[in-house]
């Protein structure tokens, strides 16, 4: 004979159902977001004609028509004489009603035709107005009105653990959706300093590139661009450009063909603990510069090597990443204030802004450490610098080579052989003769900034002697 189930059993299982509910409840509903901007997204093919394959075999090797040799090689390579197709997939979104529609960078360069194709099947061929490699982000036009489009929203409003979600091709499948949270903002990659990349993780997939990122209010806020993968495939990092960031190239490519981007002509880097420590700071914030290039915005203006930035034009400056994006932003011919901390103390400097060069960066690298070196406090071997020397390395004056490192104080701090030590403390560095005058009068157990210049570039490092 079965028992009845007792209240407390009841109560349980009523308990059970309620939590399911307001689980369930809390799950948000894509359904609606999908229909109404799932017109606007399109699917991208290009095509790039490359030379013939028989262009490409060693010079004087030829495979005589009619062999095995020759049926092989056009398997794998092509009929000969004729170029050969690379095809290529991506995505993009409709930004006007009149035909322009905007994608990645990288998903149409170096396309000899690109095609468009809609939801509703039609194919376009497209031309393009425009390419920014620095963004990556490109504008197209296709013959086509009454397009649909849907609104933009805020990058900037997005909040870490926001609803997101993605529609694109990943792989060709057309009008695929994934959904997934923002993980992150202004994020920094090596290769684009200007773009403070939104990180998410919704699924991303190559196929994927330049179609649109939407809240869950259906507004456009991010351009899906990369994502990070050690096997080629999605592993829950996406990375996707703001649409703050993406609205601008566009207008730019509309109206002059091409990006100018602000410029203030420093070389800059983070802020470390030891860093923070040797200049006094409570914590460790703001881009350090590290050097001031010659007639650059930043001279006419004053900052000087040395200089912490804080805040620029009103908004606050945490990382070195942060700031090229703020000032990538700013036209040129604008006047931006800088806030600064110098020698323990705040100050603000008005700074004109001005273009970016097409090559702006410095690889700085690292030389091996020399095994041996003199015996004093730093344990590091330095000499003079030969005109010779200071001609091949840019070094106009003061400053002394850094010959030998062995393990002590400068080898812990990073400084290496090939280094060009400028400054201990806020000391230039005049001759070897005054860099073993400096030493000696270095205090124990506490950091101290060193400048040093390495291939090109400048950087400060953190050193402590022991007590």
């Amino acid at each position: 004979m079965l028992k009845k189930p007792g209240v407390a059993t009841l109560l349980c299982l009523l308990v059970v159902v309620c939590l399911q509910n307001a689980a369930l409840a809390q799950l948000p509903d894509f359904t609606p977001l999908v229909e109404k901007c799932g017109a606007v997204v399109v699917n991208i093919s290009t095509t790039q004609k490359i030379p013939p394959a028989e262009q490409q075999l060693p010079e004087g090797m030829e495979i005589p028509e009619g062999t095995p040799f020759d049926e092989f090689f056009k398997h794998f390579f092509g009929e000969r004489g004729l170029p050969s197709e690379v095809k290529s997939l991506g995505s993009g979104f409709i930004v006007s009603a009149d035909g322009y529609v905007l994608t990645n960078h990288h998903v149409v360069k170096d396309a000899d035709e690109i095609v468009v194709r809609l939801q509703d099947r039609r194919e376009l061929v497209a031309k393009v107005v425009g390419s920014d490699k620095r963004s990556d982000i490109a504008l197209l036009k296709i013959d086509a009105e009454n397009l649909p489009i849907v609104p933009t929203g805020s990058a900037n409003k997005l909040k870490v653990g926001e609803w997101v979600l993605a529609i694109g091709s990943p792989f060709g499948f057309d009008h695929s959706v994934t959904a997934g949270i923002v993980s992150a903002k202004g994020r920094s990659l090596p290769s684009d300093n200007y773009v403070p990349f939104i990180q998410t993780d919704v699924a991303i997939n190559p196929g994927n590139s330049g179609g649109p990122l939407f809240n869950m209010e259906g507004e456009i806020v991010g351009v899906n661009s990369q994502i990070y993968s050690r096997t080629g495939g999605f592993m829950g990092l996406s990375f996707a450009i703001p649409i703050e960031v993406a609205m601008k190239v566009v207008e730019q490519l509309k109206s002059e063909g091409h990006v100018s981007r602000g410029w203030l002509g420093v070389q800059i880097q983070d802020v470390t603990r030891e860093l923070a420590e040797s200049f006094g700071m409570k914590k460790p914030e703001g881009a350090l510069v590290s050097k001031v290039l010659p007639k650059s915005p930043a001279e006419t203006a004053g900052l000087q090597v040395g200089d912490i930035i804080v805040e620029f034009n009103g908004q606050e400056i945490t990382t070195s990443s942060s700031l090229p994006p703020i000032v990538g932003m700013i036209k040129a011919g604008e006047t931006a204030t800088v806030k600064i901390i110098r020698h323990g103390e705040q100050k603000a400097l008005p700074v004109k802004i001005g273009v970016l060069p097409e090559e702006d960066e410095t690889m700085l690298g690292a030389n091996e450490a020399a095994p041996a070196a003199p015996a004093n406090r730093l344990n590091v071997g330095v000499i003079n610098l030969t005109p010779q020397l200071r001609e091949q390395l840019e070094v106009p004056q003061n400053g002394v080579l850094v010959q030998s490192v062995a393990p002590g104080p400068a080898l812990s701090a990073g400084i290496r052989r090939g280094d060009v030590i400028l400054r201990i403390q806020d000391k230039t560095i005049r001759d070897a003769d005054h860099f073993n005058q400096v030493i000696q009068d270095l205090p124990k157990g506490k950091s101290f900034p060193v400048l040093v210049q390495r291939r090109g570039g400048s950087l400060f490092l953190a050193m402590k002697l022991s007590d």
